[in-house]
């Protein structure tokens, strides 16, 4: 799904001629990390929330050109591209161009983390679990293998950390016995770093340590 249907202009955006003192008003009444930027209709860049203030509020825009900060996205671009944008710019907006980079409007964070909280990822009922196994030997196919002959689907799948040539996936799936589904990537070779009150085997190996401590407390 492409932003375009969640592109707002609820403020119009200063331009390179204008002064700090007009951005640190417009900042008065919105709650923007950024202030995007224009010069006749044209995109230049965001000057940051902090900079404006910190700024001579007499002096123009052109003056502190230097401190413009030059991400935007696309009107076509996928959402979760522009959530991975919001993420690495730390802002909770972000222009919207079109293909000759003349200024659309903007998309504001809360919108996009909307159309991810809608997502049958987390919307739908069902179980979230963490597995691990080595970088070159995981696959996501072999993920989705070992969910669908539990009998569940996956309703979303990521790799949510890499660390020491160790992967971590966290996937959601439809409902099943989450103890059978277990036990089968534990046969596959993979780690379960999650924790689930109806693993088995986790509450065995438990049981066996407390009574290995009771043994050596003897």
């Amino acid at each position: 799904m492409n932003i375009q249907p969640y592109i707002i202009n609820e403020i119009e955006i200063p331009e390179t001629t204008s002064k700090i003192g007009d951005l640190q008003s417009i900042l008065d009444q919105v709650s923007y990390t950024h202030i995007p930027v224009q010069n006749k209709g044209i995109y230049v860049g965001s000057m940051s929330e902090n900079d404006i203030h910190s700024f001579d509020a007499s002096k123009t825009v052109e003056h502190y050109h230097y401190a413009l900060e030059g991400f935007f996205a696309r009107e076509s671009d996928n959402w979760l591209d522009v959530l991975h944008a919001f993420s690495r710019n730390q802002c909770n907006i972000i222009p919207v161009l079109d293909e000759e980079n003349k200024y659309l409007g903007y998309v504001e964070l809360h919108d996009i983390m909307n159309l991810f909280t809608e997502t049958p990822f987390l919307n739908n009922p069902g179980g979230i679990l963490i597995v691990e196994k080595g970088y070159k030997d995981y696959s996501f196919s072999e993920i989705c293998q070992i969910v669908e002959s539990n009998g569940a689907h996956v309703l979303g799948a990521f790799l949510s950390n890499i660390e020491d040539d160790l992967a971590q996936i966290t996937v959601k799936t439809g409902i099943t016995p989450i103890n059978t589904l277990l036990q089968t990537f534990r046969r596959y070779g993979y780690k379960v770093i999650s924790s689930h009150q109806e693993d088995s085997y986790s509450a065995d190996l438990k049981d066996r340590s407390r009574y290995l401590d009771k043994y050596l407390n003897i």
